[in-house]
């Protein structure tokens, strides 16, 4: 018996009672590799010392001050860092407690930009089909995730959504990925044509698409594109870095690897590395600004924004992963789990594209590979899979609905970045005979 409303009514969940490293320990002691961090979220692993020493320091001194009467030298020192290592114009920072709350955040202050400079009219946002960016009312909104979305429809502000840079499933044969995103990238200024430039506030997207569709990165040139055509009609690049960011592609920020700095950008998972909840949305000088000559303030807020004890075991996080090179792991390990996915699954029957960044990397089934066509949705095959994957000891992060909501499964794998050699091995050994194993099952 549970008083817990858990994701799933009647799931049957191990009792998670420790961690070390890469490894989660159960009720019984047996160990799983998290080799997707949960939700691409420990990256440091489990049971850091650094970081656990660091939160009883916090503790000690001070848990808890309300924003509206004093700030910390927690949320402070964890704010220059991060504005020190942002990209260019991103000179403010906004704690909340999460992902969704920083894209929240993100919209409400896009709107508000718009409204203090006299351009109230500015109220649309543009997406893209197959995004996820929250779970909170104005994040679902803006995210493109079908199934999440379906029946919250009529809670939901109206937006408006173009298709994703997937080149897996969009570029053309014989068209070069270049070629592609321009071509992919088009389909904003058409939208923004569509809508009236003058109505468009922000422009929503995942650099590289995590959960929705399965660690997918935009191709050569398509960020640069697009940011040209934001800036072309006023509009602001709104840029989701909440799974992709903090280091978890082999650069500080993801958007880095595309040359382009956006003038807001969300973060989370990987910037507390799950030892405390807690998410930041960037913002550029010049919203803080119009904020500061105008009205002087930012209409919003939340009880544990700028937590200290959130603060301060982020900013611990933070300092590991440079202290220890830890970036440097990433692209080191990341290469050796493309590498080996490709090994074990490039001639698989039913693997149709092995993808991803560092230790960000998604694996996409498909029932024929020449047709590309998807597995029958009622084979729950993505549930199959972790279910196989689990009882081998491997925890991997598969899902449904990869190529409109309804069809496709994927796998997406977003191990710790202290995680070694022997372990990615161990990993996609495992993760093959599980997917070997449901697939099976489902013929």
């Amino acid at each position: 018996m549970t008083r817990i409303l858990h994701r799933q009514i009647n799931a049957d969940l191990r009792v998670a009672s420790g961690g070390r490293g890469v490894e989660l320990f159960d009720q019984h002691g047996r160990g799983y590799i998290d080799a997707s961090g949960g939700a691409a979220v420990s990256c440091l692993g489990h049971g850091h010392p650094d970081v656990i020493a660091a939160l009883h320091a916090q503790a000690d001194k001070l848990a808890y001050a309300h924003t509206s009467f004093f700030t910390s030298e927690a949320a402070e020192a964890l704010a220059e860092r991060l504005v020190a290592g942002a990209p260019a114009g991103l000179d403010y920072v906004y704690f909340v407690s999460g992902g969704s709350e920083a894209v929240e955040a993100a919209l409400k202050m896009a709107r508000q930009y718009f409204v203090e400079i006299g351009q109230p009219q500015r109220a649309t946002i543009i997406a893209r089909r197959q995004s996820y960016h929250g779970n909170t009312l104005g994040a679902l909104a803006a995210g493109g995730n079908a199934w999440r979305r379906a029946q919250f429809q009529p809670l939901l502000a109206e937006t408006h959504h173009i298709d994703p840079c997937y080149a897996y499933r969009y570029r053309e044969p014989g068209e070069t990925e270049e070629a592609y995103g321009l071509r992919a990238a088009q389909a904003l200024e058409d939208k923004i044509l569509e809508l009236g430039p003058e109505t468009v506030m922000a422009f929503v997207a995942e650099p590289v698409v995590g959960a929705t569709a399965g660690a997918v990165p935009a191709v050569p040139g398509y960020l640069r594109r697009i940011r040209e055509i934001c800036d072309r009609y006023g509009v602001l690049l709104l840029l989701d870095e909440v799974m992709c960011g903090m280091g978890r592609t082999g650069t500080l920020h993801a958007c880095e690897q595309d040359g382009v700095a956006p003038d807001l950008m969300t973060v989370a998972k990987g910037l507390g590395g799950g030892y405390q909840p807690i998410g930041a949305t960037f913002l550029s000088g010049r919203i803080y600004d119009a904020f500061a000559g105008g009205s002087g303030l930012f209409q919003h807020g939340h009880t544990y924004i700028c937590h200290p004890m959130a603060c301060a075991a982020a900013l611990a996080v933070q300092e590991v992963i440079a202290r220890d090179r830890l970036l440097d792991n990433v692209k080191a390990m990341g290469a050796h789990l493309a590498r080996r996915l490709g090994e074990r699954f490039g001639n698989h029957p039913h693997v149709g594209d092995v993808r991803g960044r560092g230790l960000f990397m998604g694996v996409e089934l498909v029932e024929d590979r020449g047709t590309k066509a998807a597995f029958d949705p009622a084979l729950k095959l993505n549930a199959r899979i972790k279910h196989e994957a689990m009882s081998r000891g491997l925890a991997v992060y598969p899902a449904g609905g990869t190529i409109d909501g309804a069809r496709g499964d994927h796998i997406l794998l977003a191990p710790p970045f202290i995680i070694d050699a022997a372990t990615v091995d161990t990993v996609v050994e495992r993760l093959g005979e599980a997917v070997d194993a449901a697939i099976a099952q489902a013929a």
